[in-house]
């Protein structure tokens, strides 16, 4: 019975650390998320950058944004009812409340790493622009050159220009 119990035992590990190797399925994600915030307006436009990245130029709400980003730069995001906040009165008197007016997002990953001269630094790397509805929802699924590590990644999702209108997070 004990042999039984140590058998099976060393064969959980071994499945375990079997899996924690690289390219080991869900542990090579180096993020993955199940929620996103909007564009708030203390973040709008430079007033507040988030590792060098403005915020759209409007306040932005997300009502589900999920995705995950691989080590071997794999990203997969979808987005749905990214639009302008449709309580904020500038948006209102735009008369663009509940919109998303612009018709591309792209995705920027945004990693802490380490340069040349082994000082840490921040380095953001993009994915192509994909189509996005005037509801707000778009699909991002591309691959990316990631650096080599990249340590608490903060993922955006953005305009063609790069103003971010959700991010990651609560």
């Amino acid at each position: 019975m004990r042999t039984l119990r140590s058998f099976a035992l060393l064969s959980c590990l071994l499945v375990g650390f079997a899996a924690m190797r690289p390219g080991g399925g869900d542990n090579d994600r180096i993020a993955s998320w199940k929620t996103m915030v909007g564009t708030p307006r203390a973040f709008t436009g430079a007033t507040a950058p988030i590792r060098g990245v403005n915020g759209g130029g409007l306040p932005w709400v997300v009502d589900e944004g999920v995705g995950r980003v691989r080590a071997d730069g794999e990203v997969d995001i979808k987005v749905k009812g990214l639009v302008l906040d449709p309580n904020d009165p500038d948006v209102i008197n735009a008369g663009l409340a509940g919109v998303n007016p612009a018709p591309f997002f792209k995705a920027i990953i945004s990693c802490l790493t380490v340069d040349e001269s082994g000082r840490s630094v921040v380095r953001n790397v993009e994915t192509r622009q994909f189509e996005a509805d005037a509801d707000g929802d778009c699909v991002i699924k591309d691959r990316v050159e990631l650096p080599e590590p990249c340590i608490a990644p903060i993922v955006f999702v953005t305009n063609a220009n790069g103003s971010w209108f959700a991010v990651t997070g609560l």
